[in-house]
């Protein structure tokens, strides 16, 4: 329990209604959007401003409070459960899009902006924030940038990172510093914005951010393409990309993910299908039907059972909502849900997909694989009851050894998710003990009490918490 003249202290700072210390409120706050890790927080805080956050900081540092940064909570590694007790804090007062300067295609945001709504807002000017998680209707810009989020349009356009310009960032002492700005070309001192982003919280606290825009394409057609086998759906991602054609969306899901998105939406997948390609492209609408033709040329000479062109805007979004509800739709099935990233190069995709199909008739679990084809980054996804002891051992057992696998293939244990707590155990297998020796090295350098979301990254025995 934090001391009550501490608590005094920042409720000086923020304000009594913008501490909270209720018990509903620590339980509230005491886990994120990953099954099996839990710890209530001594304390939940929501500041106005950064200099209220570099007051926080500084009584933290002082005092070593662990200090956690939380969005809306949709993190899938664990990366926001307060596993250290100490201080949540919140954005809810700093979600505020402060500038849209057209003239240098910038977005200036504070890290409580829901992405959808940015999104939105940037396209009614004709722009586009192209990074699209699928949690976007309620994900939020400070935990996109601090795990590097993805997305579906991120084998076209890239991933947060690409978009992140100039960060103000709250360093673990309490400093204010500002990385970059709206430039093109920055190369003052080593690369401090992208050290930032991802790191998931653990050397700082991010509180604006300055993100490119680009133009919003004039013209888009989706399509889906339907296989009997994997092999062949794989092989179409890997010719597509030899053709040297790069697709803004080329999105993968096997049978069971079909079966259960079909259930769920009712837009006519055809769930006898053994995987499906949803694939979409944008620019000049030349380009687009020249290249949407190319594709379903493709498809068809690797075996593709049906090549279908979406007839209208109606349709394609009905795809690509669907795609994007594949999580919910899927946690319907069971109390829990476990959903991972792991991702390999694209001429691997395939072999991926066999080797998880293997490793869950091996372990007796259901796993439905879906996921950016495009980027190698697959998502398998286990419903599940985490009270079931027996059954959630061989999740565990499952997913350890598909991590192995993905390393094994030339791949990575996470690309988008983040390593948080639930992959900390892992990060050894793509890093090895040098890789996070330096890891930890930089992380002392800025972080030395470890009060910046300590039990993250690097793994610790009692990280699941209460």
């Amino acid at each position: 329990m934090l001391d009550k003249s501490i608590i005094e202290r920042f409720k000086k700072i923020v304000g009594e209604k913008n501490v909270e210390t209720s018990s509903m409120s620590l339980h509230s706050y005491s886990y994120d959007a990953t099954p099996g890790f839990r710890k209530t927080p001594d304390i939940v805080i929501a500041p106005h401003n950064t200099e209220e956050i570099a007051e926080i900081v500084k009584i933290c540092n002082d005092h070593k409070i662990p200090l956690t940064p939380r969005g809306s909570g949709t993190n899938l590694s664990a990366g926001t459960t307060p596993l250290k007790g100490g201080i949540v804090l919140l954005f809810k007062h700093l979600n505020n899009i402060l500038e849209i300067d057209e003239q240098n295609l910038t977005v200036t945001v504070q890290p409580g902006v829901v992405t959808k709504s940015l999104i939105e807002k940037v396209e009614a000017k004709g722009l586009l924030y192209p990074p699209d998680p699928s949690s976007m209707n309620i994900s939020t810009i400070g935990g996109n940038i601090n795990e590097n989020s993805g997305g579906l349009r991120g084998l076209k356009y890239g991933v947060t990172r690409d978009y992140v310009l100039g960060l103000t960032i709250v360093l673990p002492n309490g400093d204010i510093i500002k990385t970059g700005g709206k430039l093109a070309k920055d190369v003052a001192g080593y690369d401090l914005t992208r050290l930032f982003v991802g790191s998931e919280g653990t050397l700082g606290i991010i509180t604006e951010a300055i993100l490119k825009l680009v133009p919003m394409p004039e013209y888009k057609k989706t399509m889906l393409a339907t296989y009997e086998d994997i092999d062949d759906a794989a092989k179409t991602v890997s010719a597509i990309i030899e053709n040297r054609i790069i697709p803004a969306t080329l999105e993968f899901l096997d049978q069971p993910t079909v079966e259960v998105v079909e259930e769920y939406n009712q837009i006519g997948l055809p769930t006898d299908a053994k995987a499906i390609l949803l694939i979409e492209q944008d620019g000049p609408e030349s380009v687009v039907n020249k290249d949407i033709d190319k594709i379903a040329e493709i498809c068809k000479e690797l075996h593709a059972v049906t090549v279908s062109v979406a007839k209208n805007e109606q349709e394609a979004t009905a795809l690509t909502t669907a795609r994007r509800s594949a999580l919910s739709t899927i946690a319907r099935l069971r109390p829990t849900t476990f959903l991972e990233d792991a991702t390999v190069p694209r001429s691997q995709v395939a072999p991926m997909v066999k080797e998880i199909n293997r490793i869950a008739e091996k372990y007796n679990v259901k796993i439905c694989t879906f996921g950016h084809a495009g980027d190698g980054n697959l998502h398998p996804t286990v419903p599940t009851d985490v009270r079931d002891k027996e059954e959630y051992h061989r999740v565990e057992q499952a997913f350890a050894e598909i991590f192995e696998k993905a390393v094994e293939l030339g791949g990575t244990i996470t690309g988008e998710h983040g390593v948080g707590a639930m992959k900390a155990p892992f990060l050894k297998l793509k890093l090895g003990e040098e890789g996070i020796r330096a890891l930890k090295n930089i992380k002392q350098s800025f972080d030395p009490n470890n009060i910046m979301n300590p039990g993250k990254m690097f793994f610790e025995d009692d990280e699941k918490g209460e």
